[in-house]
């Protein structure tokens, strides 16, 4: 069982809001930074979430890391023939990242703890809160983050390098993506942040995790904050607390 909040802003120098986030029972939250000309980026990342919603009302739970990956694959696939039909749509993509809290079903009652699964392309993040400080479970798919992983920057230099928006994946964007994966066990008092660049470009990790350990409503607080150092981006966050 958990208490989420979520919350997204279109900034304040973006005309429109390019991501989308939902919540799907059981346990389950995706968020996902569109891009695209006009209005394409909005619309791959709502692909995005219909039709992983579609794909897991298919599935019997628990949902695993494969269950969640095949629902991204099937959303490349939709997103990359839409594109075809509409020559506005062409090149447009999005990111995605899915948290799913599994619990103990009928079939497997012998469950005591809960475990989560999680599946992730582009940039948008996933976050574990631990002990006051932020663990990103993610990793980011850019540029930028290639260049910091073979030691060519530091990570001062890629918190504000230039190319840092540049995807090396982006779901809808290429035919063939690959899709992190991966699972872990979850214990009751952990916080999950999923959240989207406009976030974490504006805000750094210090103080995200002050307002996850403090606020009442850390979505809202965390939207805030995003404005307060600028707002330069659409800005959305899911925050997870597992009671």
């Amino acid at each position: 069982m958990s208490k989420y909040y979520q919350a997204t802003n279109v900034g304040l120098v973006r005309k429109q809001n390019e991501d989308s986030l939902t919540i799907i029972e059981p346990e389950t939250f995706i968020i996902a930074d569109g891009m695209g000309g006009q209005a394409a980026g909005e619309i791959a990342s709502q692909m995005l979430i219909s039709t992983v919603r579609d794909e897991l009302a298919t599935k019997k739970l628990p949902w695993n890391e494969d269950v969640l990956q095949s629902a991204i694959l099937k959303a490349n696939d939709n997103i990359l023939l839409e594109a075809k039909k509409h020559v506005d749509y062409q090149g447009m993509g999005t990111t995605a990242t899915i948290l799913h809290v599994g619990e103990p079903t009928e079939s497997q009652p012998q469950i005591t703890s809960q475990k989560a699964y999680y599946a992730h392309v582009g940039d948008s993040r996933l976050y574990k809160l631990d002990h006051g400080s932020l663990k990103q479970i993610t990793q980011d798919h850019s540029y930028v983050e290639d260049l910091l992983r073979r030691g060519e920057i530091t990570e001062d230099e890629a918190r504000v390098h230039p190319l840092k928006h540049i995807l090396t994946q982006a779901v809808g964007a290429y035919s063939d993506i690959s899709v992190d994966t991966g699972s872990f066990k979850v214990k009751n008092g952990d916080i999950f942040l999923l959240c989207t660049d406009g976030l974490t470009n504006m805000v750094n990790d210090e103080e995200i995790a002050k307002i996850l350990t403090s606020s009442k409503n850390p979505a809202d607080d965390l939207i805030e904050a995003a404005l307060h150092h600028g707002g330069k981006d659409n800005v959305s966050v899911i925050v997870v607390g597992i009671l």
